[in-house]
């Protein structure tokens, strides 16, 4: 039987935010991150994903919150699948954003989500208002009043995270691996590079790096390079470019990976965010 999996893309130009609509039936998609908080809400069928070391069932007008680097994949117990709308928001907005708008905001703190799901109608009806302004491309004074409505309802289930150079929640070798694949994302690195840096052999390492962050280190190598790719995407930098630029063998090789991760090709991706022809 064909897929009837769909996902509907759009990008907004003044904030960068992504905004999507999919349905999925069955498998949705594999253990993964963003770099963005996820600001979401299931409108069909059970949404089901772990995250948080916790499995979660989201159901109709229920909102579904990640914060950047959380780990969580997607499935649909039901037959007839699971349809959502999601906001994808860059986090230097959204810090900058709660800070304009709100005096009280710390200094030298990032915002952190409280629960990973809420039954919040009012919090709900705003996230939906967010996106069809920004989906459907409404007047910009329309987009963000939106925008300062979803926020002025996400601060009841956010609170301040001061920022710390390291987690004190997560062990040292997995930090220091992490840290080293965001430096050398560009690089062919071995586990024996990772072991190196972090001071245990690699089979330690790899246990560690599973138990912080819920992916082996080549899976959030792939993740990372996934997530700058499509920085580059929507930048208007061809799929070819992109590929060479982070470390795929070649421009299908991106593409795998891109759909497996995403449901739609880098140059489907890049037309979306750019309008530019593939």
């Amino acid at each position: 039987m064909a897929s009837t999996n769909w996902i509907d893309l759009a990008q907004d130009a003044d904030t960068g935010i992504e905004t999507i609509r999919a349905h999925f039936r069955g498998h949705a998609y594999d253990p993964h991150w963003h770099d963005s908080y996820l600001i979401g809400v299931t409108e069909q069928g059970v949404q089901q994903f772990s995250c948080r070391q916790r499995q979660h069932n989201s159901l109709p007008g229920q909102v579904f919150m990640l914060e950047p680097g959380e780990i969580h994949d997607g499935f649909a117990p039901s037959a007839d699948g699971f349809t959502y709308s999601t906001l994808y928001v860059d986090p230097h907005w959204l810090e900058r954003e709660l800070h304009a708008l709100f005096e009280q905001a710390p200094a030298d703190c990032q915002p952190s989500i409280a629960q990973t799901l809420t039954q919040d109608t009012a919090l709900a009806r705003a996230t939906m208002q967010a996106f069809q302004a920004l989906h459907g491309g409404e007047l910009r004074i329309v987009r963000q009043t939106a925008l300062d409505g979803l926020l002025g309802q996400l601060t009841a289930h956010l609170h301040w995270r001061k920022r710390l150079p390291l987690d004190p929640r997560l062990p040292l070798v997995a930090q220091r691996a992490r840290d080293y694949l965001h430096a050398h994302v560009h690089d062919d690195i071995g586990l024996d590079d990772l072991a190196r840096i972090s001071g245990v052999d690699r089979f330690r390492l790899s246990r560690a790096f599973k138990s912080a962050f819920g992916i082996a280190p080549h899976a959030y190598l792939i993740q990372l390079r996934l997530a700058k790719a499509r920085h580059l995407l929507a930048l208007g930098q061809t799929p070819a470019e992109v590929a060479s630029a982070l470390g795929f063998a070649d421009q299908s090789h991106l593409g795998r990976w891109f759909r497996r991760a995403y449901c739609l090709t880098p140059a489907d991706y890049r037309k979306r965010c750019t309008n530019h022809p593939d």
